[in-house]
């Protein structure tokens, strides 16, 4: 795995180390090195040395860097070119570029080659509002692009609970894990509101398509022999609705239960999950109709019971 030093002007790199924790889970072999307004080149090439050798393994550095020609760039510069076979340098760092470089180095075992990856990346997290409206295939993300592409039926490779439905973590770190070519959004609430279908569309990541449907939609798909090429990664904002799909004949096996938003009446199970008597109850008939529950935020994170929270916490 190809370590990483984030490194900026001021503490910019500290602040996107966390978003990127918040989207992607905590990582390791991550090193941050800031470049503070009372220091020289001398204290910076101290940090990066200091990163360095925090560093317990022989794997392959990239620096990804906040500005071109910065002193943060500068001084990596250096370091880079006394090893060159062993580390890359990626400036104009965003988010984006950060989430993809989590991803991409788990697959990618040169620096050079994760960073030849990065800088595409983080071209295409530049979007505005209206022209993104423009530049987003509209064809790709339509409802009815629910078309069939060969015989068979609909393959689920993730069925996920988020009150969020499609946002950061969905879009970068799920998606690329389920390995879906379309998202779906199983909702009656969302599918009548226009407002939030075009936004959840916008956040659809490259590549992949996105439907918005209604359950008994989903239900004529799954039931329908001309889906066989879909690869699907189904978006649940309720646990009443994941129970009413499974009950329609949508067979979803596994479902990941990554977050469900705080409201009066309900009781915290742990950090990012909030349920009530009803919640429980509609669990415990999804268990009896043999789904199993995968309770993870990102996919770095260990599976935790999804009972023995719902005890500990005794929801009533």
């Amino acid at each position: 795995m190809v370590n990483l030093i984030i490194a900026s002007h001021g503490d910019f790199a500290k602040g996107i180390l966390m978003s990127g924790s918040m989207i992607f889970g905590e990582q390791e072999n991550v090193e941050v090195v800031t470049f503070q307004p009372t220091e020289g080149p001398d204290d910076l090439d101290k940090h990066y040395q200091e990163a360095l050798a925090k560093f317990d393994n022989d794997d392959d550095t990239l620096f990804l860097v906040d500005l071109w020609g910065g002193s943060p760039f500068n001084r990596a510069s250096l370091i880079q070119k006394q090893d060159s076979e062993h580390k890359a340098i990626v400036a104009g760092l965003n988010l984006p570029m950060l989430i993809e470089a989590y991803g991409g180095r788990l697959g990618m075992n040169t620096a050079a080659d994760l960073a030849k990856y990065l800088v595409p990346v983080a071209k295409d997290g530049v979007r505005s509002v209206p022209e993104a409206e423009v530049a987003t295939p509209k064809a790709a993300v339509k409802t009815d692009a629910m078309a069939g592409l060969k015989a068979g039926h609909i393959n689920i490779k993730l069925a996920r609970l988020d009150t969020r439905l499609l946002h950061g973590q969905v879009a970068t770190a799920w998606t690329p894990d389920s390995k879906a070519n379309r998202i779906i959004v199983v909702s009656d609430a969302v599918a009548g509101d226009e407002l939030r279908k075009s936004l959840i569309q916008q956040a659809a990541p490259n590549g992949v398509q996105a439907n918005i449907v209604p359950i008994s939609k989903m239900v004529e798909v799954a039931n329908d022999d001309r889906f066989g090429g879909v690869a699907a990664f189904l978006l649940f904002e309720t646990v009443e609705d994941v129970l009413r799909a499974v009950e329609g004949g949508v067979p979803i096996k596994s479902l990941n239960v990554g977050s469900m938003a705080h409201s009066e009446g309900k009781t915290m199970v742990n950090k990012v999950l909030s349920m009530d008597k009803t919640d429980v109850t509609a669990f415990e008939k999804l268990r009896d109709l043999g789904v199993q529950f995968d309770v993870r935020k990102v996919p770095s994170d260990n599976s935790a019971n999804l009972f023995d929270l719902i005890k500990k916490a005794n929801v009533k």
